[in-house]
């Protein structure tokens, strides 16, 4: 055995330095990609927009670290669908984008749908109004989460004809939404006894002069205005009315009225408004403790029930990917949208809830009316709760949208 010197020891101490040290390569997480598709441009962009995007981080934020990343990106369809398609084809096709969020105007969120079945992504809509999501066009890789025209037509439509408004002319944005809104209202309207006089429809979204339609509903003789339409255009129509005198001899129905809108639009011309939501920030504590965590992130906004929607699905949205594991769900959207179904909602701005087979997500309905000037305690303290309708009876019964869930 040869002596083992100091010059050797340091050699071979030296030597092996020299070789690369092997260690298993660690498996990086998995990263969940959301993206946010809406109108942050357009007659919309208050309604949803940036604050949706707001929504969908603070839920991210809620969710925490359970093993993977999320990550979240945006984009404005500028209410068109082709618009909405190619940027929804892109970010599944090249971004790697998990699930696309929000997308207001039905005509979009319809694509949407369509694109997100093909690609087996999943559709998280908060945004749009139509009933087809969970009827005709119903898909097992979409989530249908805050409204449709079914619950508004049922709730506000009903309540104002219980008042006395029994005779309707309507105006109406000639697109899908606006369509099946004046659809499912006149059937309301009808079904409790009242007439539905006339209707004209415009342009979307190219009109901001409703006079014409304005000067037919008056000289129509009906008892109730209905608004068939949104967000700036629903404001404008208001405010043409007032300039008109309409509001002098018919009462406005809002079909689909925020809080946002009442606070855009003023408490003078506002003030005995009705309208429907399935969440408003002062509804109860918890639906106050999500506006105090949301707050500083859009101090100058206050979330409507459109986009404290993107928070909820995503919240529960992301729970699911985890029960499920975030591999499975990248692979297999429809397994994702499948386990939402299977899993109680809970969430602080709609509280405890479920999904139907159909895609639809069940949650109570609140009939409020704007306060007067004078009424309100803060900026932000605009509406009254008139009535509430229980989840079980807020929107079409499932057997009723002719959903065959296709596969």
């Amino acid at each position: 055995m040869l002596p083992i010197n100091r010059r050797h020891l340091l050699a071979t101490t030296a030597a092996t330095a020299a070789i690369p040290l092997i260690r298993p390569a660690r498996a990086q997480a998995p990263t969940i990609k959301l993206g946010v598709l809406n109108d942050q441009s357009g007659i919309y962009s208050d309604d949803t927009g940036l604050t949706s995007v707001a929504c969908v981080r603070q839920a991210v934020q809620e969710f925490g670290d359970r093993g993977f990343k999320v990550e979240v990106i945006y984009a404005d369809h500028q209410n068109k669908p082709d618009i909405g398609s190619s940027i929804a084809r892109q970010w599944l096709d090249r971004e790697g984008v998990d699930a696309i969020i929000d997308v207001p105007t039905s005509s979009v969120a319809l694509a949407v749908n369509q694109i997100c079945r093909e690609k087996n992504k999943t559709h998280l809509n908060s945004g749009a109004a139509t009933v087809d999501l969970t009827g005709a066009q119903c898909s097992p890789n979409t989530i249908h989460w805050t409204y449709d025209t079914y619950m508004l037509s049922k709730s506000t439509g009903g309540a104002m004809v219980k008042a006395g408004g029994d005779t309707w002319f309507f105006i109406t944005a000639d697109y899908t939404f606006g369509q099946q809104l004046q659809r499912d209202t006149a059937r309301v309207v009808e079904a409790s006894g009242g007439k539905v006089l006339g209707s004209r429809p415009y342009p979307f979204p190219d009109t901001t002069d409703f006079s014409a339609q304005l000067l037919a509903a008056q000289a129509s003789g009906a008892k109730v205005l209905g608004l068939a339409n949104s967000g700036n255009d629903t404001i404008n129509c208001i405010k043409q009315a007032h300039e008109f005198g309409v509001n002098k001899t018919m009462k406005i129905a809002a079909l689909l009225f925020y809080n946002s809108n009442v606070h855009a639009l003023g408490q003078d011309m506002a003030q005995g408004l009705m309208m429907t939501e399935s969440f408003y920030w002062d509804l109860n504590d918890r639906t106050r403790a999500f506006m105090e965590r949301i707050k500083p992130k859009v101090p100058k906004h206050y979330p409507n029930m459109v986009q404290a929607g993107c928070y909820g699905a995503t919240l529960h949205y992301l729970k699911a990917v985890a029960d499920l594991g975030p591999a499975a769900a990248k692979a297999d959207a429809r397994a994702v949208v499948a386990r939402m179904k299977a899993m109680p909602t809970d969430d602080d701005a709609f509280g405890a809830g479920r999904i139907r087979a159909d895609g639809r997500k069940l949650h109570p309905s609140y009939l409020l009316q704007a306060k007067a000037p004078g009424q309100n305690k803060g900026e932000w303290d605009l509406l009254n709760v008139l009535a509430t309708t229980p989840a079980d009876e807020a929107f079409r019964p499932e057997g009723q949208g002719g959903c065959a869930m296709p596969t």
